[in-house]
């Protein structure tokens, strides 16, 4: 299940979570962004219990786009154990995605 994340949630469901996060910073005007939505939602509900992946809309939520210093966007975090382990801008591979959260799981 893909999640959404917010500025009221992040905390509880990223940085307090015990399993790997994936967090992808989007917006809805950005084509690049676009494509990498349905590589998120099947990365969801291939991932299943192992890990939480989900989205956070910059434009909606600013205080955690601007703790995480996102300037380009898609830029997508991995966290784990309330820490960013891995970082990437711009559009990825499902398959690359999938890797570094199994590695991490």
């Amino acid at each position: 299940m893909e999640f959404e994340f917010t500025d009221q949630n992040f905390d509880q469901e990223v940085i307090a979570s015990e399993k790997p996060v994936l967090v992808d910073f989007w917006a809805p005007w950005c084509g690049p962004c676009q494509m990498m939505g349905p590589v998120i939602e099947q990365l969801a509900e291939e991932m299943g219990e192992a890990a939480k992946v989900g989205k956070v809309n910059v434009d909606e939520n600013g205080d955690v786009s601007a703790k995480f210093g996102i300037m380009s966007i898609p830029a997508l975090k991995i966290f784990k154990g309330g820490k960013v382990v891995k970082e990437y801008v711009g559009v990825q591979s499902k398959e690359a995605l999938k890797k570094a959260l199994e590695e991490l799981a």
